[in-house]
C-alpha cells in the first residue's frame, strides 16, 4: 500500500498489525518445536494473549471500541480469535478487549463450499477444462482443504498447469516479470489491465526491503541474537499444520446471534479463495436478507456489490485480487470506513431496491 494511502487508513482508525502465527513475517518463537506445532487453537490463543499483554503495556488503549480484520486463511484465524475474545469477555460489564466485531475478505470460511466455489470459478472463467473441472469436483468432494487427498492433490496439479503461469491471486494483472517494473513506469498504471498503483512484483520488493538491516532495526526485529529471514509464508508451519476445522460457519452463527458486526468482502478477480467461493459458505447460513443485490459506487464509477444480510454484509470489490488494499486501495478504504461506522455501502440514488 502507497504511503499516503496507509497514512489516510490509520487517520480512520488506530490499527495494530499481527504477524500471526509465530514463525511469519517477523514474529517468532524462543521454543523451535513451536514451528512443528502450530494449528487454529494454538494461533488463536497466542493471539489473545498477544492482545492482552499489548494492552497492558499501552493501557491507553483499553475499554476502545475494537475490531479484528484479516484476508485469505484469516477466515479462519479472526472468527476463531473473534470468538475466543467473545467467551472471555462474558459476564464482563467493561471488557479491556470491547470486541464490537469482526470483517474478512477473501477469506477461507468453509472448505465443502470453498471447494466447490473455487472449482466454479475456474471452470466460468475458462481457467480449467470440462474434463478437469468434473474430475475435481469427484476427487476433492468433502476433502480437507489443509490436508487434501492424494487423489485431490493429483488433479489441482493438472488445474495449475491448464491455468499457465498466471497470477492466480489476480488473474487479470500481468505476473511478475523482469520488465513488469519497466512497463509500469511506461504506462504509469493508465491502462485499464493494470491497476494504479499495483505492481505485480510487491512481494519480490518486500521480501527485500523486510530483510535490509536498518528496516529491522527500525521495527525493532530480528533482536533475539539468532537471525532469521523475512518470508511472506513459512514451509514448516504450512508443511507441520495441526488443526484446522473444515468450517468457521458455526462460529459465524453463534458469533451473528450474538449481536456482533460482520462484514465479508470479496475482491472478484481472485481465484484462489474467489467471490464464488464466499457466497456459497455465506448461501450456506440461510440468513434473512435485509437489502438485495446492489451495486455501489466510487467516484461515478461501480465499484462493486453489496447485500446485506441480517447479521452479515457482503461486499465485492471490482476487479480486485486477493488483496484488495492492494489493488484497489480507495475503494478499499471507503469499505474500511462504512465498515467501522456500520452503514452499508451507498446504494445508487436510482436503485432497484425502490422498484
Amino acid at each position: 500500500m502507497p504511503r499516503d494511502e496507509f497514512v489516510r487508513w490509520v487517520a480512520v482508525a488506530n490499527m495494530l498489525f499481527l504477524d500471526s502465527p509465530a514463525g511469519v513475517g517477523y514474529s517468532y518463537s524462543n521454543t523451535s518445536s513451536d514451528l512443528f506445532t502450530a494449528g487454529d487453537n494454538k494461533t488463536a490463543h497466542d493471539s489473545y494473549t498477544f492482545l492482552v499483554s499489548w494492552l497492558e503495556r499501552f493501557p491507553q488503549y483499553k475499554h476502545r471500541d475494537f475490531y479484528i480484520a484479516g484476508e485469505s486463511y484469516a477466515g479462519h484465524y479472526v472468527p476463531q480469535l473473534s470468538q475466543l475474545v467473545y467467551w472471555n469477555n462474558k459476564g464482563i460489564e467493561n471488557p479491556i478487549l470491547n470486541f464490537k466485531g469482526f470483517m474478512v475478505g477473501n477469506a477461507v470460511i468453509d472448505d465443502y463450499h470453498d471447494y466447490v466455489g473455487t472449482f466454479e470459478y475456474w471452470w466460468t472463467h475458462g481457467l480449467i477444462s470440462d474434463d478437469t473441472y468434473q474430475k475435481l469436483q469427484v476427487a476433492c468432494d468433502f476433502e480437507s482443504s489443509a490436508h487434501p487427498s492424494k487423489a485431490c492433490n493429483k488433479i489441482y496439479d493438472v488445474a495449475e498447469a491448464e491455468q499457465g503461469n498466471i497470477d492466480a491471486y489476480s488473474i487479470y494483472t500481468p505476473t511478475c516479470k523482469k520488465t513488469s517494473f519497466l512497463k509500469r513506469r511506461l504506462i504509469k498504471g493508465s491502462t485499464p489491465w493494470l491497476p494504479r498503483g499495483y505492481d505485480p512484483c510487491t512481494e519480490m520488493y518486500s521480501t527485500k526491503y523486510y530483510n535490509l538491516p536498518e528496516v529491522q532495526k527500525a521495527f525493532h526485529a530480528n533482536v533475539t541474537g539468532i537471525p532469521y529471514a523475512w518470508t511472506t509464508c513459512s514451509d514448516d508451519l504450512f508443511d507441520y499444520w495441526k488443526d484446522s476445522p473444515r468450517s468457521m460457519l458455526p462460529i459465524y452463527r453463534e458469533l451473528i446471534a450474538a449481536g456482533l458486526r460482520i462484514w465479508v468482502f470479496s475482491g472478484d478477480a481472485d481465484s484462489v479463495v474467489p467471490l464464488t467461493a464466499t457466497r456459497y459458505s455465506i448461501d450456506a447460513l440461510y440468513l434473512p436478507t435485509v437489502s438485495n443485490w446492489y451495486p455501489w459506487y466510487d467516484e461515478e464509477e461501480v465499484a462493486g456489490w453489496c447485500q446485506v444480510y441480517q447479521g452479515l454484509t457482503l461486499v465485492t470489490i471490482r476487479g480486485a485480487g486477493h488483496e484488495v488494499p492492494l489493488h484497489r486501495p480507495r475503494q478499499a478504504l471507503k469499505l474500511f470506513e462504512h465498515f467501522l461506522q456500520d452503514k452499508p455501502m451507498p446504494q445508487p440514488v436510482h436503485s432497484i431496491q425502490s422498484l
